[in-house]
């Protein structure tokens, strides 16, 4: 099994995290000493993150400040009996949103977009629990950000093809939680990662 500094570049992950706390937390950002107008503002604040699947979403709330290291605040997997009905647990999934945005200070919300399925009917279970978690924000006023998993990958791990525990070691490495193999929670906070990286206020 490959460590989680695979397919970074060359770049371990502390260098990785050297680097974003060097910019500032920025992405991209330009050499020292060009002018130019002020950069957007970068995110500050609570995120919530969402791994979407209608019967074992995760779910990752996370504080951070470009420069400082990322705080998850709590983590959990809503795992879902199969004797649920599909209704069921869509309501399930919404009041595990609501008692995240009740418990914590949520400033926006990060939701992974599905994944490319065949299975028509695959695609709709998944769509329905997405709807479900950005309608529920969305009813309490906060702002919602969806990431391709593609995108969350190459934002936290440096690369698009990284795999489920590469991703939960390289989240481990950046934010001090063990999650072991509860790969949801993992990406759920890979996802709250990759917004807290890469928004950028446009007003």
């Amino acid at each position: 099994m490959q460590g989680c500094d695979a397919g970074m570049g060359g770049k371990s992950t502390r260098k990785l995290w050297a680097d974003y706390v060097a910019r500032g937390g920025a992405v991209g950002g330009k050499s020292r000493g060009q002018t130019s107008m002020p950069l957007p503002a970068q995110f500050s604040g609570v995120v919530l993150g969402v791994d979407p699947s209608l019967r074992g979403s995760g779910f990752a709330v996370l504080k951070y400040s470009a420069g400082e290291t990322p705080f998850l605040l709590e983590s959990t997997t809503l795992q879902l009996k199969p004797k649920l009905t599909q209704v069921a647990c869509l309501g399930a999934i919404g009041n595990q949103v609501e008692d995240f945005i009740d418990q914590h200070k949520i400033d926006h919300v990060a939701v992974e977009e599905t994944i490319y399925v065949q299975n028509f009917q695959t695609a709709q279970i998944l769509g329905a629990a997405r709807g479900v978690i950005i309608g529920v924000a969305a009813m309490r006023g906060l702002p919602v950000f969806e990431y391709a998993p593609l995108r969350v990958k190459q934002a936290v791990v440096g690369s698009g093809r990284a795999s489920k525990e590469q991703v939960a070691r390289t989240v481990q490495s950046l934010t001090g939680t063990d999650f072991g193999k509860r790969y949801d929670e993992s990406d759920a906070a890979a996802v709250a990662l990759c917004h807290a990286f890469t928004w950028r206020s446009t007003t």
